[in-house]
């Protein structure tokens, strides 16, 4: 089965309404907790150009955003949801894949966070570079955490002063911090390879 993925256009604001009828059906399905959203904050992302959206030719078969926090150095990959139609054809990792990506291009000085309590997530965002950490290593921003109280389980977050959850908190370095650490390492191997050439000489 063939899905284009891309980043969502102005025209896309029609799926909006179905976005979030997913995300509540989800959280519904699974029992666990998933932060809702209204549809003219979906619409705000996508005319924002900080979404991806998949369809099966005219079909919504999935979406994703990105939040931005705390003067844009931190963003996270939120709302990822595939249509219970096209799931099990990896769709979820490539619509990851590909917010993380976007993520990393428009704000490559920002570290990239999420909590998840769905453990295909955090395999996912294993693979892409994201390390467990603990909640007091993501943004303190107020707007984020408010953003948690239309779930389910917010009374647990409270209780523990924003320290846990049921969510597990996961976090990926920016692309500035990549690329420095690359270079780094780049310049300990020619360093490294002076010292043997020296050697044979």
């Amino acid at each position: 089965m063939e899905f284009t993925i891309r980043v969502a256009a102005a025209e896309d604001a029609a799926y909006a309404q179905q976005i979030c009828d997913l995300i509540k059906d989800s959280a519904k399905s699974r029992g666990t907790g998933i932060a809702e959203r209204e549809p003219a904050y979906i619409c705000t992302k996508i005319q924002n150009g900080n979404a991806v959206i998949a369809l099966q030719g005219e079909q919504l078969a999935g979406f994703c955003y990105i939040e931005v926090w705390s003067h844009d150095r931190y963003v996270a990959n939120s709302g990822l949801i595939v249509a219970p139609e096209f799931r099990r054809f990896g769709l979820a990792k490539q619509i990851k894949a590909r917010i993380f990506q976007l993520s990393r291009d428009k704000f490559p000085e920002a570290s990239i966070f999420g909590i998840t309590t769905s453990l295909a997530v955090m395999r996912i965002n294993s693979k892409l570079g994201y390390e467990p950490v603990t909640f007091s290593e993501l943004t303190q921003d107020e707007a984020f955490w408010n953003g948690c109280r239309s779930c389910p389980n917010f009374d647990i977050l409270e209780r523990n002063q924003r320290r846990m959850c049921l969510c597990t908190a996961m976090l990926a370095p920016a692309a500035v911090e990549v690329a420095e650490n690359m270079a780094t390492d780049l310049s300990d191997l020619i360093i490294a390879d002076e010292k043997v050439a020296g050697n044979i000489l």
